[in-house]
């Protein structure tokens, strides 16, 4: 499975057709290092370990130091993981509850037992499908807000592609968690207290692999502490305003504050309200920002799927902005939010913890072994995705769907995430507002690479620039 690599990763795309290759790991095979280095390559960028062998359907074992790790790519594999034997492998990998557990607390994404079983139908109703309708508006507003921003720019304006989507996200989710703007400089301090926090954490717990079945505790630098302290800052006042009652109806957070005043036994107080409106947050912000951005990328070089995209904009919405009840019917546009997730899964890696010996496949399962789905590799399998590694948005569109447990984005089974729907609108209804205005064309020269730490985003952000479709209205 992982092979230490005899020089740099790096990139390349291609445009045959109507099929866009975009950048990825060119592979080697250079001589195996030891597992030490194995670890240290893999806490710079997770993507950069794995060999063109790595993407078939199969399950593998490798010990690192000691620890069983069980590679699990093959779909009726991961549905035995992720469902089947749910209860056996329902825990977090101790890495990410360990880098993520200062700012989020014991926040629905990383919880588990009874705090997970008593939460999760709470979360899970509060972003349910139903209420996106609720939410469109915020969606389609604040889209329609970047829209003017980004005119006053001017043509050829140039911007970083993922500080806008990141700013237009958060101030999504502010507005739909709390009720209210965040504003540009609050939501400033949140976009980049994570961005910050992200490239402080380690991507791998080396106390775990040393032993240490839970992992090692994060050490909270001072630079760490900042960051958590910034964010918990701002959402700490919004929750104290909500409970002194100043806060807005019908914001996520009120639906919180009033599930718990019904619901005593839950336990909400304001520590535990903060952390799972920080998980709303943190997931619903960063995620869509991140599928945003690949598409900008994406589309830059595939001028097809653009002309695809503006032309069912423009027949569906005509001149007018796109609401949430257009959703349904861009179905062009859906698709290219949906191969730009198979293509670049916002969490590439989905790791659990076995609670117990167990076999998946043709491999023995110990105790506290860490278990990897990984869908950069599952969604670029070219078994199961033909032309895996081209953008290719057809094949999402008809009724054929990939095979079940081959495509999962968002998780699977019962920890599949609660907010799938909200974020799929959300990225499908920013995506056709943004588009029906501008074509986004990535810097000149500028050589994209993706790197995974906590989530997947392109080195450096995005470089773009901007340019206002000849025949879009104001």
């Amino acid at each position: 499975m992982f092979q230490w690599l005899s020089r740099p990763v790096t990139y390349r795309e291609t445009l045959e057709g109507n099929r866009f290759e975009p950048a990825r790991a060119d592979y080697y095979t250079g001589r195996p290092g030891n597992s030490l280095l194995q670890l240290l390559q893999a806490r710079t960028d997770f993507l950069s370990v794995w060999r063109k062998s790595d993407f078939a359907e199969k399950v593998s074992s490798v010990r690192i130091l000691g620890r069983q790790i069980v590679i699990v790519n093959a779909p009726s594999e991961v549905r035995y993981v992720v469902a089947k034997r749910h209860d056996n492998y329902e825990r977090k990998s101790p890495q990410m509850r360990r880098a993520l557990e200062h700012l989020l607390g014991d926040g629905l994404f990383i919880s588990d037992k009874e705090t997970w079983k008593d939460r999760r139908p709470l979360v899970s109703d509060i972003v349910h499908k139903n209420r996106v309708p609720a939410f469109g508006p915020i969606m389609s507003g604040t889209a329609g807000e970047l829209v003017q921003r980004w005119r006053s720019l001017g043509d050829g304006a140039s911007v970083n592609a993922l500080t806008e989507m990141a700013g237009l996200t958060a101030e999504i989710i502010s507005r739909s968690v709390f009720g209210n703007d965040l504003g540009e400089e609050k939501a400033a301090v949140v976009t980049d207290g994570f961005a910050r926090y992200q490239s402080l954490i380690d991507s791998v717990n080396l106390g775990y692999f040393l032993g240490a079945d839970n992992g090692l505790p994060v050490r909270r630098t001072p630079s760490l502490r900042r960051s958590v302290k910034r964010i918990h800052g701002i959402i700490d006042k919004v929750i104290e305003d909500h409970l002194a009652g100043h806060g807005e109806n019908n914001s996520m957070v009120d639906l919180l504050i009033r599930r718990q005043q019904r619901s005593p036994e839950l336990k909400l107080d304001v520590v535990a309200l903060r952390n799972e409106a920080a998980t709303i947050f943190m997931a619903g912000h960063e995620t869509t920002a991140a599928t945003l951005t690949w598409a900008w990328y994406l589309l830059s070089s595939a001028r097809w799927a653009e002309e695809a995209l503006h032309a069912e904009i423009d027949s569906v919405c005509g001149t007018r902005a796109p609401t949430v009840a257009d959703v349904p019917g861009l179905n062009w546009c859906r698709a290219i939010v949906e191969e730009t997730l198979r293509l670049y899964p916002p969490v590439p890696i989905l790791a659990r913890q076995a609670l117990k010996a167990d076999r998946i496949g043709s491999v023995d399962v110990q105790p506290a072994a860490l278990i990897m789905i990984v869908p950069w590799l599952l969604h670029r399998t070219e078994t199961l995705f033909p032309d895996a590694h081209h953008f290719r948005p057809e094949r999402f569109l008809g009724p054929e769907r990939p095979t079940p447990y081959s495509y999962i984005p968002f998780a699977a089974g019962p920890r599949v995430c609660p907010g799938l729907q909200f974020g799929l609108s959300e990225s499908i209804l920013c995506l056709a507002t943004l588009a029906q205005h501008f074509r986004v064309r990535v810097r000149e020269g500028h050589k994209v690479a993706p790197q995974c730490r906590l989530t997947l985003r392109p080195i450096g952000g995005l470089p773009v620039t901007l340019h206002p479709r000849r025949a879009a209205t104001a």
